[in-house]
């Protein structure tokens, strides 16, 4: 068989049409996609908050979005990132609720591993618990000072967040 790069052109627009005409049928139709994204609607002083996760359910009543599934958040405006096996979003409350794992960053290399972990959003507070018969883990980055008062040299910038899978 000859190699596609060799066809004469007739020959290989042909093979192309041939490639794009399953994907070109793909596009009418609606695949579920295993990562759904959420992200409030900024307006105003608002600023966005992304949710991603395998599943998602909206509780338009109590006004609650429950995240499942290789949760991903990411809060730009407060230099948060994290991820856990589910999360809450309580609107009314200002509050995300993280269960499963749950492992937060922030700029500047401040991280919590907890099970679960509940966020105030009005308050920048966390709350976190551990399972049982274990501890949670904080790890603040603070900065070294001199004795003369000065601050010493910045300690070594934190890997970028990369969520496991």
């Amino acid at each position: 068989m000859m190699p596609c790069y060799q066809l004469p052109k007739s020959q290989m627009r042909r093979f192309g049409l041939a490639l794009m005409l399953p994907v070109a049928l793909l596009g009418a139709f609606v695949f579920p996609t295993q990562l759904q994204s959420a992200t409030a609607q900024t307006s105003g002083a608002n600023r966005p908050l992304t949710i991603r996760a395998d599943v998602q359910e909206y509780d338009a009543k109590n006004q609650v979005v429950t995240a499942r599934g290789n949760v991903q958040m990411l809060y730009p405006a407060r230099q948060i990132q994290a991820t856990s096996t589910q999360a809450q979003y309580f609107s009314k409350e200002r509050r995300i609720d993280f269960s499963g794992n749950v492992y937060i960053l922030q700029q500047g290399g401040n991280s919590i591993r907890a099970e679960k972990v509940t966020y105030l959003i009005d308050e920048g507070r966390f709350v976190a618990l551990p399972q049982s018969n274990r501890q949670v883990e904080s790890i603040y980055m603070v900065q070294e000072s001199n004795n003369d008062g000065q601050t010493a040299t910045p300690a070594p910038k934190t890997p970028a967040f990369k969520p496991s899978n």
